[in-house]
């Protein structure tokens, strides 16, 4: 969920009302609780194409014993700015995290970041990059926020196609290779082509599992992909993108070639 806020520690509590909506607004006394051990998505980027995704998020919160588990509820965030509490940009978990007592102060627990695209309150082209890591505690008199705690990838989806051409091919003859590099555009709700991009056109000789470079090219205004090369032994053609800091890695499938 996106919270666009000034002041995140007021409204941004509203992600968890499902724990008690009357913290959401409520002065008091926030959780005396820490976080710890948080890890979003296994640590991997998460990527976003044209749909809905959610990331698993897991960590840990350290309480008094005095505090009862059943008196606050948790969640994560991912922000951008110069605080959790004074973001320009805010991504909280939408519902509470599911917590399990490692001790009577422990607990280990897990929620999920849910994106999706193409509305007014979701992800836009220019939120793909990096992100700190935050969380979010709320109790009965108050709410507290808790920044610093990582950093965290959103990364626009990419996809890589591959033709190698004519099929077979004479030894010695010119192989033509075609494809095309595009990635979800947040905006449109569509994959758009990803232009300017360096590409490298792979070979793996039929019976090996290891792809070597040939060349690299660069993908047109349209995202298109072009070229040649020469035909010797039988084996798979395929583009190989290694990414940039908004979209991540891809590779085609490879493409075999009959050479006669």
């Amino acid at each position: 969920m996106r919270i666009r806020a000034t002041v995140a520690a007021v409204s941004g509590a509203l992600a968890l009302t499902a724990f008690v909506a009357p913290a959401a607004h409520a002065a008091g006394t926030s959780p005396n609780v820490t976080f710890s051990n948080v890890k979003v998505n296994k640590g991997s980027s998460m990527v976003v194409g044209t749909a809905k995704t959610s990331f698993a998020v897991t960590y840990t919160v350290t309480h008094p014993s005095s505090l009862k588990a059943t008196d606050f509820a948790t969640g994560p965030a991912i922000y951008r700015g110069t605080s959790v509490t004074r973001p320009s940009d805010l991504f909280v978990s939408d519902e509470p995290g599911t917590c399990t007592a490692a001790s009577s102060t422990v607990l280990n627990c897990k929620a999920s970041l849910v994106f999706t695209v193409g509305g007014d309150d979701d992800l836009v082209n220019s939120e793909a990059g990096s992100w700190t890591v935050g969380a979010l505690a709320v109790g009965k008199s108050g709410a507290k926020w808790v920044g610093g705690l990582g950093s965290a990838k959103v990364l626009r989806a990419a996809k890589l196609t591959v033709d190698a051409a004519p099929e077979p091919v004479k030894k010695g003859k010119t192989v033509t290779v075609t494809g095309s590099l595009t990635r979800a555009n947040w905006e449109t709700n569509k994959y758009g082509g990803y232009a300017g991009q360096s590409v490298k056109l792979q070979f793996r000789k039929k019976g090996s599992s290891t792809y070597t470079t040939l060349k690299t090219v660069t993908s047109s205004s349209t995202g298109a992909l072009k070229t040649t090369t020469t035909a010797t032994v039988d084996g798979y053609y395929r583009y190989s993108f290694a990414g940039t800091s908004t979209t991540p890695a891809v590779s085609a499938t490879g493409d075999y070639v009959d050479v006669q």
